[in-house]
């Protein structure tokens, strides 16, 4: 539960308060996610803040996709202050947005929110005194439409390109100033591989923090994009035969101030803790996949050759293996590992929820093998060899995910029961409105035939 009387808490929503007073800000989007992770928002008259922040803003859930059937579709918004921020792009009449949490209307939080499993998903870490921290390097395409409502990759350059006068560049300093407006603090935005592709990192943070930076992130992308007559886009892939966009996640774990992913004694400055960290998220990168990629198009990058993993193994410098430990020059604040599978189309405080439970689930358990790292190109690998080497796959497509989801124990403990069926039911019902679509390419290649 959210304590209302807690003096920070009522100290951020006095100065919230007062800056919708000083710069006249009108109206202020409530936020939240669905289960798929798509933002949903409505607006409310600044007037109301004060009660809003008291009592949250009942909203209707039942065409919410994961909030529930028609008989039980009362939800509560409540905002949470220290999401505050003016729309940078809104500059002519000033709009804010705020982040929410949902209840249901007797007062207790609602177990299919997707920001309240990951506050529970923390709430565990922090009860085991550990602090669990992430950035993710969130990429994406900037795309042209044409006249037959197709989509054009916006530029022709690739990794690292740079040209002053070029538009897209512009849309990235674009992203990288709103961001700061909104208290987004970029290290780095560049051009990525992809023809049209860029990637935007940010600095570390706690795991909600972070999950919202991310749905902010993507709501500037897509403003930016728009305001220049293009399309932003964190599909995972938009087109084949070219890179598509991951959204590689880097974790840490503190505790009383220690990064306890640091070892000094070890030959690579790695700990026993870390160790297990990676042990118990290969063990469950099957079962989680679901989430980590959570769309049928997920499965189209998915596929060796295109810098994507899909190899349940880890290592330190290769990154076909599924989890690598990048190199941190010894410094112990910096140890990490960086987790490979996920994609920006997903909802990051999902994604983080589990990434956090099965990290937890390695260092508790004295069952789960800790295997040997591999620096080979897993990709040129034979069957064989992976066999030997107990190399195994992700699963292939959503539905096969999907298999590994529902029959998982962990992920029912992550979600709990309510959400956990809501999601599952609600990419099943994706995969089948997906499968049952005759593309282009079978047309092309069967037809004749």
């Amino acid at each position: 539960m959210i304590d209302k009387e807690d003096p920070k808490r009522k100290q951020i929503c006095d100065d919230v308060i007062e800056t919708i007073k000083e710069e006249d800000i009108k109206y202020i989007y409530l936020q939240f996610t669905d289960i798929h992770g798509i933002i949903k928002s409505f607006e409310i008259n600044s007037k109301r803040i004060e009660d809003i922040f008291e009592v949250g803003e009942n909203f209707d859930g039942s065409s919410i996709t994961g909030y529930g059937a028609i008989e039980e579709s009362d939800k509560v918004a409540l905002p949470d202050p220290s999401t505050f921020y003016i729309l940078p792009w809104r500059k002519e009449k000033k709009v804010a947005r705020v982040i929410c949490d949902i209840f249901k209307p007797d007062g207790e939080r609602y177990e299919g929110d997707p920001r309240g499993i990951l506050l529970r998903a923390v709430k565990k870490a922090e009860d085991l005194g550990y602090k669990f921290q992430c950035a993710p390097e969130m990429e994406f395409f900037i795309l042209t439409p044409d006249t037959k409502q197709e989509f054009k990759p916006s530029d022709m350059r690739g990794y690292f390109d740079y040209d002053p006068y070029d538009i897209s560049e512009m849309i990235r300093y674009t992203i990288a100033e709103y961001c700061d407006a909104m208290g987004v603090n970029v290290e780095c935005i560049h051009h990525e591989v992809a023809y049209g592709q860029h990637e935007i990192d940010f600095r570390y943070d706690k795991a909600v923090e972070t999950a919202d930076n991310t749905i902010t992130i993507k709501t500037i992308v897509k403003t930016v994009a728009a305001q220049n007559n293009l399309i932003g886009t964190f599909m995972a892939k938009p087109f084949d035969g070219i890179n598509g966009s991951g959204m590689h996640v880097h974790q840490s774990l503190w505790k009383n101030g220690n990064n306890v992913f640091y070892d000094k004694n070890d030959k690579d400055n790695i700990s026993l803790t870390m160790k297990k960290w990676i042990a118990g998220q290969l063990k469950h990168a099957r079962s989680m996949c679901a989430v980590l990629s959570s769309w049928p198009n997920s499965y189209k990058r998915l596929v060796p050759g295109y810098e994507a993993p899909v190899y349940l193994a880890w290592g330190f410098r290769n990154r076909s293996p599924l989890i690598r430990v990048p190199d941190f020059h010894g410094r112990p604040n910096a140890a990490r590992c960086e987790i490979r599978c996920p994609d920006p189309s997903g909802n990051p405080y999902l994604q983080f929820s589990v990434l956090l439970i099965a990290g937890l689930e390695g260092i508790l358990s004295d069952d789960i093998e800790i295997s040997e790292p591999t620096d080979r190109n897993v990709y040129h690998l034979s069957s064989k060899e992976m066999e030997k080497e107990g190399i195994i796959s992700l699963p292939g497509s959503l539905h096969e995910a999907l298999i590994e989801f529902k029959n998982s124990e962990l992920m029912k403990e992550v979600f709990g029961e309510t959400a956990f069926k809501n999601y599952y039911y609600a990419k099943l019902e994706e995969f089948d409105a997906y499968r049952v679509i005759v593309s282009e390419w079978e047309r092309n290649r069967y037809i004749r035939l």
